[in-house]
């Protein structure tokens, strides 16, 4: 059973009532930016300021989820088995000019300066998010997946849509 709509709701709300600001990456994300649901996802991949991912785990952990993988600095992911939800928390750290970076593996570094957040909705609801520009981006140097293509596939239906805006 994929992660549904109405478990991002409740993990975005989670993470908001812990005073955190999420930004939403991956397939939900991606969806966030076209405005609805294309595909199932497996899990919500977030953005998050480092000093809320201790908080964040630990509410989550209160709510039946577990740590599945700890790949801390650069991610570290919870599922709570009953209900099959899974979300991929990514630590960000501040960049000194309004933007955040992200470790990666083996030393890389991710950076995301401020103009590639922005928002887009998911059930009706606003959330922060990547730009299109840099989700494409976040898709290089590795073997697709068939939701990989999926994915590029939107992308490049919401780039070409706000270009004609």
């Amino acid at each position: 059973m994929p992660t549904t709509s109405d478990d991002v709701r409740w993990m975005v709300d989670k993470i908001r009532s812990l005073g955190a600001d999420p930004i939403i990456a991956g397939g939900w994300g991606i969806d966030a930016l076209l405005g609805r649901q294309s595909r199932d996802h497996r899990d919500l991949d977030v953005l998050l300021d480092d000093a809320a991912v201790s908080p964040v785990v630990e509410a989550l952990q209160k709510e039946r989820f577990m740590v599945t993988t700890d790949w801390l600095p650069v991610r570290i992911e919870l599922s709570e088995t009953e209900k099959d939800r899974h979300i991929d928390l990514h630590p960000l750290f501040d960049d000194g000019f309004q933007g955040f970076w992200q470790h990666g593996l083996d030393g890389a570094r991710f950076d995301y300066p401020a103009e590639v957040i922005t928002t887009g909705t998911i059930d009706g609801h606003v959330v922060r998010c990547l730009s299109a520009a840099k989700q494409i981006e976040l898709h290089s140097g590795y073997d697709f997946r068939e939701v990989d293509h999926h994915d590029i596939a939107i992308l490049s239906l919401v780039t070409s849509s706000s270009d004609h805006e």
